[in-house]
């Protein structure tokens, strides 16, 4: 049978074979020259990286067009296991909405370095441009969706997954709001209400969220709405609505969607409290205050149903 791993890799293999043919094809119709920002995104990583691209001439352009080529296989089977992982943690998409988003992922780990490093500005691209671009990654998604979700692994054969109800999805909003103040949160407030979970876990989520209690009452800690930490607020919302749904065998699509929401709201919203409350009492009052809501919203999100489990013991007949 099938693994999470073997499958993403299975994944990410065809929805790139698709994109290269359906990319070709469009080449091949239209009559248009390939796309050299492979070769250009090449250049500015080794800018950026203080390196350089060995060879002269003719040689040296084989290089940077191979090592594009092969950038864009590895992101393709990539993430292939990252589908195939959301997948396994309990995220269930119907075709039509799994292939967007997936090509839609697909498209963004490629435009955003491309945009970041300066290579090309999607906001000046035409709309012939967008197409080239989009057209290719949705096949890519389609593709994709359609092997991670055709080839089932052994767990969730075992363990199909309930439509998400409205009370689970609001516990992962208000989880998430909890994580985007405290981004522990997202992972110990499940953590330490299941009551399936070793001692070893339950120490190491309690430390983790004493750690970042601590951690955040010191002045040298970064704005939690920065791009370099907004991303693991949001990461940690999702992770932790995903385990509140494997704990009640659901559906984890609506309650990660509800997960991420929260913990946006929770970040901004817990900002802009401490700049209001920083007026009006000491720094470390307002922290202290914003700790107990979080921890108040994480006991209400997790506390219910935390005796219930899907945990799975697969018994392999005998040979």
């Amino acid at each position: 049978m099938t693994g999470t791993f073997s499958r993403g890799l299975v994944a990410g293999a065809a929805g790139t074979a698709a994109l290269h043919a359906v990319t070709y094809l469009d080449m091949a119709l239209r009559g248009r020259p390939a796309s050299t920002v492979p070769e250009q995104l090449v250049d500015a990583i080794a800018d950026a990286t203080g390196t350089a691209v060995p060879g002269r001439g003719a040689e040296r352009d084989a290089r940077r067009r191979g090592l594009g080529e092969l950038a864009g296989i590895v992101n393709g089977v990539g993430l292939g296991v990252v589908f195939s992982l959301v997948r396994s943690a309990g995220v269930r998409l119907p075709f039509p909405v799994g292939a967007v988003v997936k090509g839609a992922a697909a498209m963004a780990a490629i435009d955003v370095p491309v945009a970041a490093l300066g290579v090309s500005d999607p906001r000046r691209w035409s709309r012939e441009d967008w197409l080239a671009d989009a057209v290719p990654h949705l096949a890519y998604g389609a593709v994709t969706q359609a092997v991670v979700a055709g080839l089932p692994t052994p767990e969730e054969r075992a363990l199909p997954r309930q439509p998400a109800g409205g009370g689970l999805v609001g516990r992962s909003l208000l989880l998430g709001v909890a994580a985007g103040s405290r981004s522990s949160l997202g992972l110990a407030g499940p953590t330490l209400s299941a009551a399936d979970v070793g001692g070893l876990k339950k120490l190491a989520a309690g430390v983790s969220l004493a750690g970042e209690l601590y951690g955040d009452k010191q002045p040298s800690t970064p704005d939690r709405t920065g791009a370099a930490v907004l991303p693991a607020r949001l990461g940690s919302g999702a992770a932790g609505a995903a385990l509140l749904a494997r704990r009640q065998g659901a559906n984890a699509a609506l309650p990660v969607v509800a997960g991420i929401a929260g913990s946006a709201a929770g970040s901004f919203g817990g900002l802009a409290w401490r700049r209001w409350a920083g007026t009006r009492m000491p720094a470390l009052q307002a922290a202290l205050v914003e700790d107990g809501a979080a921890l108040l919203l994480a006991a209400a999100a997790c506390l219910p149903g935390r005796r219930r489990t899907t945990r799975l013991t697969l018994v392999r007949p005998p040979a």
